[in-house]
């Protein structure tokens, strides 16, 4: 009857820290391996060793390309595990008179060693060759996103902004994954009109809007959001379904927040005694999640109650027959007055799988076995793949959008981040000013224009701003954003006034080192 287009986007910002031995905030991004990355790769092998069929899209996001494909937090990782798998043995024994606490630090020991088994001798510390291998299969198709996941709509008062964000992405994960991407995923959906121009540009196919990106187009939408729309210049747009996003993204009547699914805020890293935890913390001092949880959703604060996972698996199975379901009626009733297969496209942050709900990956494995099952009713595609299928779309102009709360800018630019743009913009003119001076460079002084670009990029990632908003490790949003444009700023005078610090830089180079054949003459307008 029609179609399902699953997206998952898998982004981080750039955290690599080398001048550190240990550094807090890279346990974002082993967090995010060891609860979502590996758990996601593993179950799409799993299905294809079977003969299950599927197809689904996968936004990877440069900077977390670029941090999965590197050789220090790679050793990093394992040694974060082996303090992980440390700690669970500590639980084990700790517990040993607490039967079904036990049993959930065995679970979370098996957890961590799988973890290590697979990332090391499956992958060979490298996720990206996994990915690459999925695709090779056709079983997944790989898209970008914007270098560092820049919310575009915020710098059309300077497009050599938007033209560098989107053609390092495109070059990035060409070196990346080997193949060029069809589609598009705009950080944060955050849509004005005219972006397609530069999408465009990179031979892009398909970008994804929020619902009121479609139902708000210069036209009337004939079909809704269950179909694309053609922007003027064939660039395709597809709209998020607000039916199935409900079902998982809603804080009251999401799937995640049922009761007997394990808490994501109560850990042990909090419960136990600071003397205990020590060897296991970042800073010895601070207390910090763990990853190892050993309660359920219900009650408040102590009265919380220990997880079982049988019955959150039980659970699952339900909430995953009821999305399976309630897709097959909706596409009875969407087939019934339509005449085209409607398309319901379903976009998530991959993190929402494991890390912020533990039995994501699961919920997803039996969605996708359930919908091989109706191959008559509901069939699994990509974006790129129906505009194969269906290239005659409707011509319109989308609308200024965006997917974060009340579906504009505000979360990026309201009072506690506006402070940024006057010298994100300002910096984005020096850039092409020194494109234009500087046209033809080699040597340390192409090294240090190619290194201005990268730091330019790097202030305009969306994740500082959000983080000012949210008030969620504040300080290091603020830090860094000032530590990018700080470095901008002395690379731009250094060669404006002929001579570069060669240590200084040299360090800067290592450090923030991503995007190794970038090229600084992209920014232009």
């Amino acid at each position: 009857m029609g179609y399902l287009a699953l997206v998952l986007h898998w982004h981080l910002p750039y955290v690599r820290h080398p001048e550190h031995p240990r550094f807090l905030e890279e346990d974002w991004f082993f967090e995010a391996i060891t609860e979502t990355y590996i758990p996601l790769l593993s179950l799409f092998e799993r299905l294809g060793s079977e003969g299950v069929g599927f197809r689904i899209t996968l936004s990877i996001s440069p900077t977390l390309a670029e941090m999965l494909r590197d050789p220090l937090l790679q050793r990093r990782y394992l040694a974060y595990l082996d303090r992980l798998i440390e700690l669970a043995g500590a639980e084990i024994r700790r517990t040993k008179d607490e039967p079904l606490l036990n049993r959930l630090a065995r679970l979370y020991l098996e957890r961590y060693r799988t973890c290590r088994r697979v990332f090391r001798d499956h992958y060979g510390c490298n996720l990206l060759d996994g990915l690459i291998e999925l695709q090779s299969r056709g079983t997944v198709d790989l898209i970008c996103s914007a270098a560092t996941h820049c919310f575009l709509p915020l710098f059309q008062v300077v497009p050599q902004v938007v033209k560098a964000q989107v053609q390092v992405a495109v070059d990035s994960h060409l070196r990346n994954f080997g193949s060029y991407p069809k589609g598009f995923w705009l950080p944060e959906c955050g849509y004005y009109p005219g972006v397609e121009d530069h999408l465009r540009q990179q031979r892009l196919a398909y970008f994804f809007v929020e619902t009121h990106g479609i139902l708000y187009a210069d036209e009337q939408p004939r079909y809704g959001v269950y179909a694309p729309l053609l922007c003027p210049n064939s660039v395709a747009a597809f709209g998020r379904d607000p039916e199935s996003a409900r079902s998982v993204w809603s804080a009251r009547d999401g799937y995640p927040g049922d009761p007997v699914y394990r808490d994501f805020y109560r850990d042990i890293g909090y419960d136990l005694p600071l003397d205990y935890l020590k060897p296991f913390l970042p800073d010895q001092e601070v207390r910090v999640s763990t990853g190892i949880k050993y309660h359920a959703i219900t009650g408040p604060g102590s009265q919380k109650r220990l997880y079982n996972p049988k019955a959150a698996a039980n659970r699952l199975k339900a909430h995953a027959e009821h999305f399976v379901c309630s897709r097959i009626d909706q596409l009875a009733r969407l087939s019934a007055v339509m005449d085209q297969p409607p398309l319901i496209v379903c976009p998530f942050d991959a993190e929402l799988f494991g890390h912020w709900w533990f039995e994501g990956p699961q919920w997803l494995e039996t969605v996708l076995r359930r919908m091989a099952e109706f191959p008559e009713a509901i069939r699994l595609i990509t974006p790129g793949q129906y505009l194969s299928e269906h290239p005659e779309q409707q011509t319109a102009q989308p609308c200024f959008s965006s997917w974060g709360n009340k579906g504009y800018a505000e979360v990026w630019l309201e009072g506690s981040n506006d402070w940024v743009y006057r010298h994100l913009h300002q910096q984005a003119l020096r850039m092409s000013e020194l494109v234009r001076r500087f046209p033809k460079e080699k040597g340390m002084r192409k090294r240090a224009l190619d290194q201005a670009l990268r730091e330019m990029l790097l202030a305009e990632a969306s994740d500082w701003a959000f983080i000012m908003k949210t008030g969620t490790t504040v300080p290091y949003a603020v830090r860094r954003t000032k530590e990018h444009i700080y470095n901008f700023s002395r690379i731009y005078d250094s060669l404006m006034s002929g001579g570069i610090q060669q240590e200084w830089f040299l360090g800067v180079e290592s450090r923030n080192n991503l995007f190794r054949e970038i090229d600084y003459r992209c920014c232009v307008a």
